[in-house]
Formats: C-alpha cells, sequence, structure tokens
C-alpha cells in the first residue's frame, strides 16, 4: 500500500492547506492541526532524563508540529502507572519539566502535559479504582474508592494541572479513555457503585466532568485543556452513543477547550493501533460526534500520512488529527509535509516493536524505523571532516540504514545487491496481509539513497576483488533459510517460506508450516488469505473483528463474522507451550487471535516423523498422526549468509556485519537498522 502523498509535490501547490491552516482557540492559537499525541517514552519517570526528554520533544518541534502532549503523568502516588512512575503531585517535581516547555517553546510549539490516573491499571498494590474489579491484564486488585477518596482525587488533578502551568505547560490533557481511572468511572462494566459517583450515566460522568471544572477554576480561562474522551470502549458493558454523547457535552460545558478521541481499553479484543488496522479506521465515530459539540475535535489511530490527515480535515470530520507514532517515526513529518515532500516522509508502520513493546518492558521506547527517537542526545550523525570509500554489500534493512546514514554524513558510499530490488527480507513482509505498510518503508529508502548519493548497484554479486579499493567494508549479507533434517525433507511437498512468499511456488488446499515464529505466523496469514486484505478496507475489517461500524451499541462491540480461511492450515513448532508465545508482547495477540479466526491449527511439542506421498506424519503427547497436506513449508529460522567474510579475511581484510549476517534471530528488523545507523554513525 504505497501513499498516494508519495510523488513529491511543489511547495507552492499547498499541498495540504486543511493540515496547515491554524486553529484558533481563543486565547492562543496552533500554528496547524497536528497534535503530536501522547506516548509514554520511559524518560518521563526520572528527573536526570528530563534534558533527554526536552530534546526528544525539541526535535519534533522544530519538525513543525503545533500542539504537543507529553506521556501520562500521575496527579498522585496511587494513580502511578508502575511504582515511580512520572507524577507531578509535589512542588519540587515541576522543575524539571521546565526543560520540556522552553524546549517546545523555542520551536513554536504548544505543549500539554497529561494528566493520567491509572486506576486499575496501575501494576503496583496501592491502586485504587471506582469499584474493587481487577483487571484482566493486571494481577493487582485495587481498593474501591471511598467518596472522601474521590473527592481527593479531584483535588489532586487540579493542583496538578496547576503544577503543569507553574511548569510552564500551555495546557494539560485530562486522560478520560482506553480504561484509566476516569473510564472506569464512566463505564457500567468498572462501575458498581451507588452512590453519587455511579449507578446512573449521569452520577458516572459526574467524576470526569467535576475534574475538567475543578482544573478551568485552577487555571483560569487562557489554559488549554484537552478531555481525552472514550469515543469507543471496545469491550462489554462499556459506554454507550447517547452516553458519550452526553459526556462529551458535559466536559465541554465544564470547561474543555478540545476533545480528543480515544479509541479502546486496554484489555479490549480487537486491535485498534497494529499494522493490521486499517489507516485512520476509527475516524467516522470522530465525525458522528462532531454535530453534537462545539468545540475542536481530534481524531485518532492509524493516521500516518499526509493524504490521510488531508482528506480527515478536508471532509469535515475532524478538526485536529493526532500523530503520535508517525513522529517517532520521522520528527520532520510536518515539515515534510508541508513543503511538499510527502515522499521523504519516514513513515510510521505501526509495528509496535520498539514503542510499546519497550515500554511494557520497562526499556526506553524508540523506533523501529528511526532508531534516534528518544536517543537524540547520544546516537547523533555528525558530517564527516574526512570522507571515506564504504561498500555495504547487501540492501535489505540494516545495508539501507547503514549506507544512508553514512552518505548523509560525507562518505562515498557504494551499495551492492544481487537482487534486482532493494528491501532483502522487507520484500517478503510487504506480501503479508496487514503489512502493506512495509511499502511505505522501501518507498522512504529509495528516496534516502538518491537524496545521499548512496552509488546504488544491483543485480550484482560482490566479491572480495569488487571491494578491494574500500576503506571499510560492511556485509549485510542476511540469511539463508535453515535446513530441516527428518525423513522426505526433499521430498517435492517440502519448500522454504521464501518459495511461497516470492510465488515461486504455489500452495495448496492444505499445508504444514514447520516453525510458529514470526515467520511463521506471517506465512500462515499468507496462506489464509485470499485477495485483498481486511486491512484496506475498514468495513470488512471492523466485521471481522467485531466492531459495529454503526457505533451505536453498547462498547460499539458486535459479533465477529471472520471471512472464511482460504487453505486448511497446521501451524507447528518443536518445542512445547503455546505456539507464538514469544511474539511482541503488544502485538502477538492480534496475530493469535488473527489465526484462530481463520480456523488455524495450532499444535507445540511437535515431533516431525517424515513427510511422504500421504503428507507430514507428526507425533504429538506420544501420539503419532498423519497431516493430509498438499505441501510442508519451513519457516524454522535462519542462518547468517557469511559466505564473502572468509574471503575478505583471507585478502587481509576485517569486514563489518550487520543484520542478519551477524545474527539471523527471527529476521530482527528492529536491530539491524539500529545496528546498522549505530555502525554508520561511528564511520
Amino acid at each position: 500500500m504505497t501513499s498516494s502523498a508519495a510523488a513529491a509535490t511543489p511547495a507552492s501547490a499547498e499541498p495540504y492547506p486543511h493540515l496547515f491552516a491554524p486553529l484558533d482557540l481563543g486565547f492562543t492559537r496552533v500554528r496547524n492541526r497536528i497534535l503530536m499525541g501522547s506516548m509514554h517514552t520511559g524518560l518521563e519517570d526520572r528527573a536526570r532524563d528530563f534534558p533527554r526528554l526536552a530534546a526528544y520533544f525539541a526535535e519534533r518541534a522544530a519538525g513543525g508540529v503545533g500542539l504537543m502532549v507529553t506521556g501520562g503523568f500521575s496527579p498522585n502516588l496511587v494513580g502511578w502507572l508502575k511504582p515511580f512512575g512520572g507524577k507531578l503531585s509535589w512542588p519540587w517535581e515541576v522543575r524539571p519539566h521546565k526543560f520540556v516547555t522552553r524546549a517546545a517553546h523555542e520551536h513554536g510549539a504548544l505543549i500539554c502535559l497529561q494528566l493520567l490516573h491509572a486506576g486499575r491499571y496501575a501494576y503496583h498494590p496501592l491502586s485504587v479504582a471506582p469499584s474493587k474489579l481487577k483487571a484482566p491484564i493486571n494481577p493487582f486488585t485495587p481498593r474501591a474508592m471511598s467518596a472522601r477518596a474521590v473527592q481527593s482525587q479531584i483535588n489532586a488533578y487540579a493542583a496538578a494541572a496547576r503544577r503543569a502551568r507553574d511548569a510552564g505547560y500551555d495546557g494539560v490533557e485530562v486522560m478520560g479513555s482506553e480504561g484509566y481511572l476516569i473510564n472506569e468511572f464512566t463505564a457500567p462494566r468498572t462501575n458498581r457503585r451507588n452512590d453519587a459517583w455511579g449507578g446512573t450515566p449521569e452520577k458516572r460522568m459526574r467524576f470526569a466532568v467535576e475534574i475538567v471544572r475543578r482544573i478551568r477554576e485552577a487555571c483560569g480561562p487562557d489554559f488549554i485543556i484537552i478531555y481525552r474522551l472514550s469515543l469507543l470502549d471496545l469491550v462489554e458493558d462499556g459506554n454507550q452513543w447517547d452516553e458519550i454523547v452526553a459526556q462529551a457535552r458535559a466536559v465541554e460545558a465544564a470547561g474543555a477547550t478540545l476533545i480528543n478521541s480515544g479509541i479502546g481499553w486496554h484489555e479490549a479484543r480487537v486491535p485498534t493501533i497494529v499494522t493490521s488496522v486499517p489507516r485512520a479506521a476509527f475516524v467516522d465515530v470522530t465525525a458522528k460526534l462532531k454535530p453534537h459539540v462545539s468545540v475542536p475535535l481530534v481524531a485518532t489511530n492509524r493516521i500516518n500520512m499526509p493524504d490521510v490527515a488531508e482528506g480527515i480535515l478536508a471532509a469535515g470530520k475532524a478538526d485536529m488529527v493526532s500523530l503520535a507514532r508517525p513522529l517517532l517515526a520521522d520528527p520532520q513529518w510536518p515539515e515534510k509535509a508541508r513543503s511538499g515532500r510527502a515522499h521523504a516522509i519516514n513513515t510510521c508502520i505501526a509495528c509496535n516493536q520498539a514503542c510499546l513493546d519497550h515500554v511494557f518492558e520497562n526499556k526506553t521506547a524508540s523506533c523501529l524505523v528511526n532508531p534516534r527517537a528518544c536517543a537524540e542526545t547520544e546516537l547523533t550523525y555528525p558530517k564527516t571532516f574526512a570522507a571515506r570509500r564504504i561498500a555495504v554489500v547487501g540492501a535489505g534493512p540494516a545495508g539501507l540504514a547503514c549506507a544512508t546514514v553514512a552518505a548523509g554524513r560525507g562518505h562515498r558510499v557504494t551499495l551492492f545487491d544481487a537482487e534486482p530490488e532493494i528491501g532483502g527480507q522487507f520484500n517478503f513482509a510487504k506480501r503479508i496481509p496487514g503489512k502493506e505498510e512495509f511499502h511505505e518503508t522501501l518507498r522512504y529508502f529509495r528516496h534516502r539513497l538518491e537524496e545521499t548519493g548512496v552509488e546504488l548497484k544491483l543485480s550484482t554479486r560482490a566479491d572480495a576483488a569488487a571491494l578491494a579499493g574500500f576503506d571499510e567494508v560492511v556485509l549485510a549479507t542476511g540469511i539463508t533459510p535453515r535446513r530441516v533434517d527428518f525423513p522426505g525433507a526433499d521430498h517435492p511437498k517440502v519448500v522454504s517460506y521464501t518459495d511461497v512468499l516470492s510465488g515461486r511456488v504455489t500452495v495448496g488446499a492444505r499445508a504444514a508450516l514447520i516453525g510458529a515464529g514470526g515467520i511463521g505466523f506471517d506465512v500462515a496469514e499468507f496462506l489464509v488469505q485470499e485477495g485483498p486484505s481486511p486491512s484496506l478496507d475498514p468495513a470488512r475489517w471492523m466485521a471481522e473483528w467485531g466492531v459495529d461500524g454503526t457505533f451505536q451499541s453498547r462498547g460499539s462491540l458486535a459479533r465477529p463474522q471472520p471471512e472464511p480461511p482460504a487453505r486448511e492450515v497446521w501451524l507447528l513448532q518443536r518445542s512445547a507451550g503455546k505456539p507464538g508465545a514469544r511474539l511482541g508482547k503488544t502485538s502477538g495477540w492480534v496475530h493469535r487471535a488473527t489465526l484462530k479466526a481463520k480456523q488455524v491449527k495450532m499444535l507445540g511439542g511437535v515431533e516431525y516423523l517424515g513427510v511422504d506421498d500421504a503428507g507430514l506424519r507428526i507425533r504429538v503427547d506420544g501420539a503419532e498422526q498423519v497431516l493430509p497436506v498438499d505441501h510442508v513449508v519451513i519457516c524454522a529460522g535462519q542462518e547468517p549468509r557469511r559466505d564473502l567474510q572468509a574471503s575478505l579475511l583471507a585478502a587481509g581484510r576485517s569486514p563489518h556485519l550487520i543484520g542478519g549476517a551477524d545474527i539471523a534471530a527471527e529476521l530482527d528488523a528492529k536491530r539491524a537498522i539500529a545496528q546498522g545507523s549505530r555502525l554508520a554513525a561511528t564511520l
């Protein structure tokens, strides 16, 4: 899926007039309609990291964002996301924030601090909630708050907002969605109270309304209050549409300046931000709210390219668009769009691997396609004063990153690849249903090769003699699929995943996949989908996942209607346990649920006995069986391709190894791009 904005447009043509129209909020003006949505980075939790956090925001403010929102800060200790997480409840916590606000203002952006009380999602034993109900994704059971404790929480919000103003913030975003504390009050799923704070829709929303009202009183009329309203809970016993409209009107009346769209709870079993979610899939729910309020509305989720954002605004579906991860991927996104260079944008592919997965693993967030994200002070690409001749062999993600960073620094770089096109394993990934965004990364790298002046030699198999004249040689030669060793491994039924994804082999009606890592799951999704992916059609996608496209039902849920699978597939792994257990923390469940809906039979603890004309013979739990398959697809890992290394070493050269040529571990593009970029920064 290559964006329609991929072709260059002259800046004078004003390609995105709605996107770059200022937004007048009465007491202040936002320079464009781009809101940088809140993302927790891991830099918010310690004062010593605030200079790094400031550099992170400064780079995006310089890139042209209009309004930015920080990661979530709790208004008090019990609202922490985790012990010693970011909060703003004591006077001495104000000062470090001034690094951040100054950084934003120096580059012309407005910035708001997000106030986020974790409620029952708090990962610690001090958690509180409207009712004593444990979240299914958290081992801790919260305490139910007394009426006095409810008032105390409201006071904490108001005090934290006042401190945010003292720190120089232009406003706050009140996190009222995603299943956190305020959302827990508004939804019958989590609010079982029968006092002044529950029992009826009006009482359930009172907590939210009082927080907004008290913040407005504490901070005055010239302070931005963004209210993040859950428009789609996507959980049973969530809010119903008339209740959502009533909440929107009530928080507007209480003093909200903007309403930002919140989509889905963290415990929802409907994906909302992964790659397979269609672009702008949920914008129609924002549009549905628009006639009911007069404050500006912000559309969000999977808006990653300027043509998508412009289309939303031009159609009147929202007044601003929220870009979170797209600005991790490319801090210059706004300026590139404004100047008609959408083709130069390093597009967010919504993989979650370095952003959300890192945060859930208590690591600092980054970005698969931009390893400088949250590392702006540490990973720099200074211009070189001594240009060298550098050969990079292999035009997969690692080689592309290394070549373009090195050339961007001023080195003379030649990039070799034996294939007729760049991309390496990304050319397989882009064929997986739901991974069409990988086309965008290759479009970006094609532009960067040209922009940085890399000499590209495709369909060229480099050897030691061809590399003799270079000062440095980098081997990014990738991997070779691992071979299997069992009876019948050479049977015509047995093929590699590369044969399947390249189109060299058309798989029959029944297939067994050996290996249930990331590649096995990808190939399974490829085989069960016939024709265009639902990821390219929001209506089909919503039907598959059980989202009520009218947004009328409680929680906006409907009965899932998965399309029938194109093939009968078995997904097998040798190790015991549930296949897919090692997939990404925030996206693995989506892949497992997708294959379950497509009736893929997933088996662990499988012993492979052999392949013959009858199919694949296996043993599971001591019982033998024959899977009557037409093909057995090997997805059982990879080996580094290092054949060129030996001849270089023999010639007295010491090449650098990066990407799969260094470690062939599940085709880790995150590591490959970071490794290539970091090496190039040192050459």
